[in-house]
């Protein structure tokens, strides 16, 4: 495998891009070239004055002028030419460098079709002409396996006449002879430019600097993680520490067949050495694509252009089994890495941020490399920084959860002390994660529970899923409610799958994840007695290790606590027991369940308390008596929320008699 690029340029800014190694160059391999070239108007110039002397073998004319006025233009003219740098590029020989001038010729001059007519017969270069005027004429540049014919620069107008047909030259290479950047058309419509990160941390510079050296070794190599941005960002930087500008490509777009997929990656070959192009492919929409992930590999284990393939982790990323190359794995960004990484970026455009508040973000959000550039550059327009890393991720759950906008705050929460002592020390887990992982030093003992999992326990109604929204309100995150009936399924490993993919978003989201009804998910383990207990226990110990691993805040609710897998409790962060409330609790229930905007009449809201229910009848309550009011005269009074209190005893099987009593005293109704 030859050089990607200039072995000593480097193209990745900041104090942690990774540096180029040293890259050999394999004989005979194309490269792309090491000098700077000279600019387009001189490029024209030195190629003129270079087929001048070619015209002069042909013609017979006196070469000494054109040679002489060639030499003076190298004397002033910085850098190399195009001609140069194909030549360079792709090994050819003298004889083949005048003969691709030659083949171009009428189209940079338009006296050479006639001087060719006029002395060859034909308005065209042909082999035979070549062959016959050219010095240092040599057979084998004419075979499919030479430079000419091999890289596309010349094709035989008549196949079946080697030696006569006329030589058409490529489009794309007379462009580049006449100094115009003008990307081959088919790769330009297929791909897109990528930006490289202006800063990565030591961690993905280190697997940057190995791409490059993978390339030098082998060839194209396979990026896989769990964050396409970062994946791509990684494979961005490597491209520029060799001086390659890198262009996206779609698996997908690839060629349907064999032999056109090898005369694509030679196209993508001819780039790297004309444009300086290297080239990413994205492995994930392989599912829709035509080309397999094995014919793929093979096709690319003889490609001399600089590739690197991306694949997702996860559910809906690539398959890369079969393919044959070298994968290396691209972690996310640390806690740590996060916080360097926004430091860096807010550095770059001038925002002030305090530390206080960069570190809260950096332990929240699992924001990429991408997503930390388009942080800082909000911030500069006056969004609050964890404004701008909530924007950011909005992964997508699909139909298997819904994504809520919490609204509730602490005062809406009804709680004894001790409660509320522990839902603070959760979110004060979320917003400090950075200083006691990456600070304070235990991330550097272990990588396993660095995530926060709570257990929300108690009866049905005493607020464990409205606790979880207050909570998700505190931080400002979003609340990922999974719905359990779009995520179990029957089918071996789709349950693990559709988890797989809820953990990744909540994760890549900032959000919170909240399991409510748990013990559907996470009962306990049983003796295995036929394969559906076998499944059963598979998933268990899927959630055990994903929940041990989530990076995350995770709440799981419970009616039955006794019901979950003991292995479950210990690797939990909390668990929180919620009491049935008493009287004085559902006192303030009830004056926080009644909006200030309800019309009422004299409501005695103690009476009300003494009917025994959850903070969830008493909203439910609320409610349907605010309807009742709605429909009898626009104003809420004691009748209706008594008869909306029987209502709500009555679905627990709980009778009348326990509702509120009437009142004999005035302006109040039982």
């Amino acid at each position: 495998m030859s050089s990607p690029g200039p072995g000593g340029s480097k193209g990745a800014e900041g104090p942690d891009a990774p540096d180029a190694p040293d890259v050999p160059d394999a004989p005979g391999a194309p490269h792309a070239p090491d000098a700077p070239h000279a600019p387009a108007e001189a490029q024209r110039d030195l190629v003129v004055a270079e087929l001048d002397i070619v015209r002069a073998l042909v013609t017979g004319a006196d070469a000494q002028a054109p040679r002489d006025r060639l030499a003076a233009l190298r004397e002033t003219v910085l850098g190399s030419s195009a001609l140069d740098e194909i030549e360079t590029g792709f090994g050819l020989s003298a004889f083949e460098r005048q003969t691709l001038l030659l083949a171009c010729g009428p189209e940079l001059v338009g006296d050479v079709a006639r001087e060719l007519l006029d002395h060859t017969g034909q308005a065209r270069l042909c082999f035979g002409t070549a062959l016959s005027t050219l010095p240092g004429a040599h057979w084998d540049a004419l075979t499919h396996q030479a430079p000419l014919r091999h890289w596309g620069m010349v094709r035989l107008a008549d196949p079946d006449a080697l030696l006569s047909s006329p030589l058409v030259p490529d489009e794309r290479i007379v462009h580049h002879l006449v100094g115009i950047a003008a990307l081959d058309e088919r790769l330009s419509a297929l791909s897109q430019p990528v930006a490289a990160p202006q800063w990565l941390p030591p961690t993905l510079g280190a697997v940057a600097g190995e791409v490059v050296s993978r390339w030098a070794a082998s060839g194209p190599v396979v990026l896989h993680g769990p964050q396409p941005a970062t994946t791509r960002a990684v494979a961005a930087a490597a491209c520029t520490a060799v001086g390659l500008t890198p262009r996206l490509l779609g698996a997908a777009d690839l060629a349907a067949t064999t032999s056109d997929l090898v005369v694509l990656l030679r196209h993508l070959v001819r780039e790297t050495v004309l444009a300086r192009v290297a080239w990413l492919v994205d492995l994930d929409d392989l599912h829709d694509a035509r080309v397999s992930v094995t014919g793929l590999g093979r096709a690319l284990t003889t490609c001399d252009a600089p590739v690197v393939l991306l694949a997702s982790t996860g559910p809906g990323g690539a398959s890369i089994d079969g393919m044959g190359l070298p994968v290396l794995e691209v972690p996310r960004l640390g806690v740590g890495d996060r916080r360097r990484a926004l430091v860096s970026a807010l550095d770059r455009v001038g925002a002030e941020v305090p530390e206080q508040e960069v570190a809260a973000a950096a332990g929240a959000f699992d924001l990429s490399v991408a997503d930390v550039e388009v942080v800082a550059a909000e911030v500069t327009q006056g969004r609050r920084l964890w404004s701008a890393c909530r924007r950011r991720p909005r992964a997508d759950v699909g139909n298997l959860a819904r994504v809520r906008i919490p609204r509730a705050g602490w005062d809406d929460l009804v709680l004894p002390e001790p409660q509320l002592e522990q839902l603070r020390a959760l979110v004060a887990a979320v917003r400090h994660r950075s200083t006691v992982l990456e600070d304070w030093g235990f991330a550097a003992r272990t990588s396993r529970g660095l995530g926060t999992a709570a257990l929300f326990a108690g009866a049905s109604g005493t607020g464990k899923t409205f606790a979880a929204e207050v909570i998700a309100h505190e931080l400002e995150l979003d609340l990922v409610h999974v719905d359990l009936s779009q995520v179990v399924d029957k089918y071996l490993g789709e349950t693990e799958k559709r988890l797989s993919r809820l953990f990744d978003a909540a994760e890549n989201g900032g959000m919170v994840l909240l399991f409510d009804e748990a013990d559907a998910l996470f009962g306990k383990r049983s003796e295995v007695k036929d394969s559906h207990d076998r499944y059963a226990n598979v998933e268990v110990g899927y959630l055990l290790q994903r929940l041990e691993s989530f990076a995350g805040l995770a709440v799981l609710t419970t009616n039955a606590r006794s019901a979950l897998d003991q292995a479950f409790t210990r690797r939990l962060s909390a668990i929180v027991t919620f009491p049935y409330p008493d009287r004085a609790a559902r006192l303030r229930m009830w004056s926080q369940a009644l909006p200030v905007a309800l019309p009422h009449a004299d409501l005695d809201l103690p009476r009300l308390s003494e009917a025994d229910l959850s903070g969830g009848g008493i909203a439910s309550a609320a409610l349907q008596a605010a309807y009742l009011a709605a429909d009898d005269g626009g104003e809420l009074t004691m009748e209706q929320l008594t008869r909306a209190v029987r209502w709500e005893l009555a679905k627990t099987g709980r009778a009348a008699v326990s509702a509120p009593r009437a009142s004999t005293r005035s302006g109040r109704s039982a």
